[in-house]
């Protein structure tokens, strides 16, 4: 079996404290993987999405002291989708076999990605890391996530529950990935469109390494719309039931308005006045 050309795409964003860590955390990894022949090249990919603190010198000083790192800077902040989604183009069109996406604050199990390739080379296209339980949470965002999955599911969006972004993609699903024309991404509802054999690493989440989070309630919230709305035509269809129910309710409370107004005029005569007094410059035409 020969080994794996992997790499490791980290989305970036003011991550200057946890960066260090993540390379040797990640690093060891790769080299573990490396020594026992399950991969045979293996990159750490940094995407630094704009950040406004040293994340970037960081990266640059980190792809000359490790062979294994290299950065990709995007001209501006574009969000933790846009950046991902980047870095995974980048991989889809060059000369590897396979990709990794993990954030860069360390909660994920970086160990479990030895057994997403075991998967991997046992033919599954997608591995996803699923959390085993969400202790590390705060209550609302524990609470708030759950609402959300359970929602996804009854609007009958496809998603892996408890799931987020740490996953392994081979070559060919990521190919069909970034020929999606989306613009408002949600990625984990795209992978589970692809079709492609999947499987599952579940894994234990930690506290954050260092730093803080960078999805407060707003962006949690805006990324949750974009999940449902995306992802359902049921949104689609609440809108148009409800587009058609609401002017029948005006229609009917009209009539009753006139009727007990007019209560010798019947409905086609109601009718003809409302239209009279909406285009008064309408004539009949004599034929």
């Amino acid at each position: 079996m020969n080994g794996v050309r992997l790499v490791i795409v980290v989305p970036c964003y003011n991550e200057e404290e946890v960066l260090k860590e993540t390379t040797r955390q990640l690093s060891d990894v790769l080299a573990r993987m490396e020594q026992e022949g399950k991969v045979a090249e293996g990159k750490i990919l940094y995407v630094d999405d704009g950040s406004k603190d040293t994340t970037w010198k960081l990266i640059e000083q980190l792809s000359e002291s490790h062979r294994c790192v290299a950065g990709l800077k995007l001209a501006h902040n574009v969000g933790h989708q846009q950046a991902l989604w980047a870095g995974l183009d980048f991989v889809a069109a060059g000369d590897y076999d396979a990709a990794v996406s993990i954030d860069a604050d360390l909660q994920d199990d970086v160990n479990a990605i030895v057994e997403m390739v075991d998967y991997y080379n046992q033919g599954a296209d997608v591995v996803f890391g699923v959390r085993r339980e969400r202790k590390t949470d705060t209550f609302f965002k524990k609470h708030t996530a759950q609402m959300f999955y359970k929602l996804m599911r009854t609007m009958g969006g496809e998603i892996v529950y408890n799931h987020a972004d740490f996953r392994l993609m081979s070559k060919r699903s990521l190919k069909a990935l970034v020929s999606f024309p989306e613009r408002n991404l949600f990625l984990r509802g795209m992978v589970c469109m692809l079709g492609y054999p999947t499987a599952s690493v579940y894994y234990d989440r930690k506290e954050r390494f260092a730093g803080e989070s960078k999805y407060p309630f707003t962006k949690m919230l805006n990324f949750a719309l974009d999940g449902i709305t995306s992802f359902s035509v049921k949104p689609l269809r609440l809108i148009t039931t409800s587009g058609l129910i609401f002017p029948g309710h005006y229609l009917c409370f009209g009539g009753v308005y006139w009727r007990r107004r007019n209560p010798r005029l019947d409905f086609a005569t109601h009718f003809c006045l409302v239209y009279r007094r909406r285009y008064p410059d309408c004539r009949r035409s004599d034929r």
